[in-house]
């Protein structure tokens, strides 16, 4: 007994050991861009790079934020934070009330509809951009949010996983809600909403950092630098040429962008793992 009670504190420390490792690989990278964002860029130029946080914090953040390159980066946390929460919550609003339909009524072509959606799946935007291009500037809607936010909220993903999870609500519960009198609506918005809120939340996450990430269709849309994204400024910001990077800056921004997604993430953390587990179920 003492003898596996010693191997199993040897493969307990080596699993934490382990563990350790990765997450110091993870952050180490992210320290250093901290620790760029906060000193001069003499220093940074000047070998070795600093390990430690510099004086100029203030200053740097200061100029990423209200001076920027394009435009400053406090508008394009703005535009990035509108579209992220805009496509997060249309998704799950559009792929809510697909499933609903699917699974509750019964109407000609039903599953064709369902499997039509779930082909979108080899459609991404990529496939589809250039026809896409031609309805959002035909709408009038370039540079725009309707225009960074409409076109991506259609989800067959997320319209699947509420179509599975619906059908592991009993039926017994529609049944009681109909001789209860209330109305199809009603049984959504007070049963099944409830039900799926941790697979909503688990969603909200994955959707969220899929809007925030979002690159090419902005940069297609958006020619006006008071419509571009975080993630468009920090790719302008790299100089052409023979131009000189301002590294502290960049990497401000880099730390910037980076915080509403992790705030995201920490703060439906509890619920986002519910809503996997309960998924997987």
């Amino acid at each position: 007994m003492a003898g596996m009670v010693e191997k199993r504190g040897r493969s307990l420390w080596l699993s934490h050991a382990v563990l350790i490792l990765g997450v110091a690989m993870i952050c180490f990278p992210i320290w250093l861009a901290f620790v760029a964002s906060t000193v001069s860029q003499p220093e940074i130029a000047r070998p070795p790079m600093p390990l430690w946080p510099g004086d100029q914090f203030i200053e740097n953040y200061r100029k990423a934020l209200f001076a920027g390159v394009n435009a400053p980066v406090s508008i394009m946390l703005l535009n990035s934070l509108v579209m992220a929460i805009g496509i997060s919550v249309g998704k799950i609003v559009i792929s809510l009330l697909s499933a609903f339909a699917i699974v509750y009524f019964r109407f000609p072509f039903r599953m064709l509809f369902f499997w039509l959606i779930f082909l979108t799946l080899m459609l991404p935007v990529e496939v589809r951009i250039v026809p896409t291009y031609e309805v959002v500037a035909g709408l009038g809607l370039l540079n725009s949010y309707s225009g960074l936010i409409f076109p991506l909220i259609a989800s067959a993903t997320a319209t699947f996983l509420f179509r599975q999870f619906f059908l592991t609500v009993p039926d017994e519960l529609a049944e009681a809600a109909r001789i209860d009198g209330a109305s199809a609506m009603r049984f959504f918005r007070d049963i099944l909403l409830p039900m799926s809120r941790t697979n909503i939340a688990a969603l909200f996450v994955i959707l969220f950092i899929y809007g925030w990430n979002q690159y090419l269709w902005p940069l297609l849309i958006t020619t006006d630098p008071s419509m571009n994204t975080v993630v468009m400024g920090i790719k302008q910001m790299f100089p052409s040429g023979d131009d000189i990077a301002d590294w502290p800056v960049i990497m401000a921004t880099s730390i910037l962008a980076m915080l509403p997604p992790v705030a995201v993430v920490i703060g439906m953390q509890k619920l986002f793992v519910r809503g996997l587990l309960e998924s997987e179920k």
